[in-house]
């Protein structure tokens, strides 16, 4: 039977591998809208996100909705344009030593936290050494390899380094890195400290008022150091729990920003023939994120290489995403998605859709079908993140059984969750998404590599996956400074993973923007959905 249902999107867990070099800042382009328009100032920006964010810094909680609305107060070192490279920000100037152990910031001089303070390169020392690693989820492990922080003057920084690490230039977005006042948090437990929902950022946008369950407001910031900008004098994010109340705000104006698959996607079809919205999939690239089942290898049948390629052989993955997401998305046959253009590779191991394949395979691993047709059984626990992994669990259940699979579905709530998958490790199967981000590294490392699995962390190895050969591969793309020589080995990454198959990926995370024609300046850059809004305005 097929299964067809309106699901809506809710909280989901977000390159370059340029040869390390000279960043020279330029000055900014002088914002345009569509056909030439220019930019008109003042007026109020009305956005949603959902969920609410928690807090407004990522470094104790780096869930996307935190980081679309605290990408306006801070700022980061860096920034990434369409093609995935890194720009200027707070940091106007790199260069990287010969041996790849030295990576040198040259700081943006005159500038001033909303609190009146001078940022300077004692703020960079202290958000490296004291927030990115030893509080931050993924700094902990892109960091791990600083070991100093010079600061020889008021506009330098030396990040002193134990061996090459290339990610790092890929990590400095404001959305990934955040830099936090020192003068605020020194001294304090960063992850409790008050500021955290009240924040003093460098951004083109200061933080007024956050209402729980109704908004979060966020002025213009007047000594913002880059002039003329922002163009809007406020940005108010709404809090509409309810994804069809959101789709009604966009209709009716009340909204004219929505990043991340805000609205079901049952209404996408019909709010992309509206002629006031525009309809945007661009701007995810730092973000890129995959959808993926996850094999526990501790358990009968999935431990067996066969089983899993026999299921990857089972599930219909375009008509899953045309049934439950509504064809919001495209398939990917690995773990690092087409976008990222530096990595990507098709020459790896794939698995078309074909039943009678997989019917071979699982005869081959010696689970033939009983007198009822069932080779056996196994849980499938789908995260409870948004309700459309429920729907494909359920449609994956479809998928399996007609190959004599029998998948019994479990649900739980979000604590449940991560307490079954990441501390008693009490499942067979999951479907969940993954953020790979703009440097695999990032995203990758945490959930293929041995050593990433830590008991009761979420979102690292659950699956007790460890092969040498892979650890190898990682341990050899986190050190080597060469691009050509990096980027084959994460050829080779995809080449091992989608052999062992520990995760199947399923398809690219349907994230889209809905915003008004009215709002004009938005640009497709890689971190465009976490980014500052400082060079929108809205039209008349």
């Amino acid at each position: 039977m097929t299964l067809r249902i309106a699901f809506h999107r809710r909280a989901l867990l977000a390159t370059t591998a340029l040869a390390f070099g000279l960043g020279v800042g330029a000055a900014p382009a002088a914002a345009q809208g569509a056909n030439g328009a220019q930019p008109v100032r003042g007026g109020t920006l009305f956005a949603a996100i959902h969920p609410q964010p928690s807090v407004l810094i990522v470094a104790v909680n780096n869930q996307y909705a935190n980081a679309a609305v605290s990408a306006n107060i801070f700022d980061g070192l860096l920034t990434y344009d369409e093609q995935q490279r890194p720009q200027p920000s707070l940091a106007t100037a790199w260069t990287v030593s010969p041996d790849g152990k030295t990576i040198t910031f040259k700081l943006r001089q005159n500038v001033k936290w909303h609190d009146g303070a001078p940022f300077t390169s004692a703020d960079v020392r202290y958000n490296v050494l004291e927030v990115w690693k030893k509080v931050h989820a993924r700094g902990r492990v892109t960091f791990a390899p600083v070991i100093d922080v010079e600061t020889p003057d008021a506009h330098t920084a030396v990040f002193k380094l134990e061996r090459p690490a290339p990610v790092i230039l890929n990590a400095l977005s404001p959305s990934e890195a955040q830099l936090l006042p020192r003068h605020l948090y020194e001294g304090t437990d960063v992850r409790t400290n008050p500021w955290n929902v009240k924040p003093i950022g460098t951004g083109a946008f200061r933080f007024k008022e956050w209402r729980r369950n109704e908004f979060i407001e966020l002025v213009r910031n007047p000594d913002y150091w880059e002039a003329g900008k922002p163009y809007l004098d406020r940005v108010i994010y709404r809090a509409i729990p309810d994804a069809a109340g959101r789709s009604a705000a966009l209709e009716t104006g009340e909204i004219q920003y929505l990043p991340y698959s805000g609205v079901p996607f049952a209404d996408v079809a019909r709010l992309r023939q509206r002629p006031e919205l525009v309809f945007e999939t661009r701007g995810y690239d730092y973000s890129a994120q995959i959808y993926v089942v996850e094999f526990n290898l501790r358990r009968p049948y999935v431990e067996q290489q066969k089983v899993r390629q026999a299921f990857a052989h089972a599930i219909d993955k375009q008509a899953l995403i045309n049934t439950v997401w509504y064809g919001v998305s495209k398939p990917v046959n690995g773990p690092i998605p087409p976008v990222l253009k530096q990595f990507y590779t098709e020459d790896k191991p794939a698995y078309d859709f074909d039943p009678k394949k997989a019917e071979q395979l699982l005869d081959e691993a010696g689970f033939a079908r009983k007198a009822n047709g069932e080779r056996f059984a196994i849980t499938f626990t789908p995260s409870p993140s948004t309700e459309a992994y429920a729907g494909a669990a359920e449609f994956i259940r479809q998928n399996l059984q007609r190959v004599g699979v029998t998948l019994n579905i479990v649900r739980s709530d979000g604590p449940t969750y991560i307490r079954k998958i990441y501390t008693d490790y009490d499942f067979d199967m999951l479907i969940q998404g993954y953020s790979v981000l703009l440097d695999p590294e990032l995203g990758l490392t945490r959930i293929l590599w041995s050593k990433g699995a830590t008991k009761g962390v979420p979102y690292v190895n659950a699956s007790n996956y460890a092969n040498p050969k892979v650890d190898k591969i990682i341990e050899g793309y986190q050190r080597e400074p060469n691009t050509d020589k990096r980027r084959k080995l994460f050829h080779d990454l995809q080449r091992e993973v989608n052999a062992d198959l520990p995760i199947l990926p399923i398809m690219d995370a349907p994230f889209f923007t809905f915003h008004s024609r009215k709002l004009q300046g938005l640009k497709p850059i890689a971190d465009a959905s976490r980014a500052s809004l400082k060079d929108v305005w809205l039209a008349r």
